[in-house]
């Protein structure tokens, strides 16, 4: 899969170094995916409920088994990989948008959150994580004294 290219046939030393461009740009290809996309993988939306939060994420093409998911010090993380598409033999990348390889995004959790509730389902692509509300403590009212 050839990145660079100055479009030309160039003589030997140039096509060298056309070649070494394209080793470090494909080296450092997922290092800047991120950036390159101007954003973090998966995409994520989180909404409020009565009862719950809920955390839904993008994963086409992502099976069950691909993913892991963790929760620890109010941090949500989801973890997974997704395998580079086979390409044609002798073919070289025109365009290239689709991520593959391994990711990970890390959410922290809103405050009042049940941990030990949690759910996760994945459903035609989109993954959809249930963190149940904590009871919220009432008001208390505080006396005051005359000192």
């Amino acid at each position: 899969m050839a990145v660079f290219r100055l479009g030309q046939n160039w003589n030997h030393p140039v096509r060298d170094l056309e070649q070494e461009v394209d080793q470090l740009l494909k080296t450092v290809h997922m290092t800047f995916q991120g950036l390159r996309y101007g954003r973090q993988y998966p995409p994520v939306n989180v909404y409020e409920l009565q009862d719950e939060f809920l955390v839904t994420a993008e994963l086409p093409g992502i099976q069950v088994d691909d993913l892991d998911l963790s929760v620890g010090n109010g941090v949500l993380s989801i973890r997974g990989s997704r395998p580079e598409d086979e390409t044609p033999e002798d073919s070289s990348y025109r365009r290239q948008e689709r991520a593959f390889g391994s990711w990970q995004r890390s959410l922290t959790l809103p405050d009042r959150v049940v941990e030990e509730g949690l759910a996760a389902e994945l459903t035609d692509g989109i993954l959809k994580v249930h963190l149940p509300k904590a009871p919220q403590e009432a008001t208390r009212h505080i006396s005051v004294s005359e000192g």
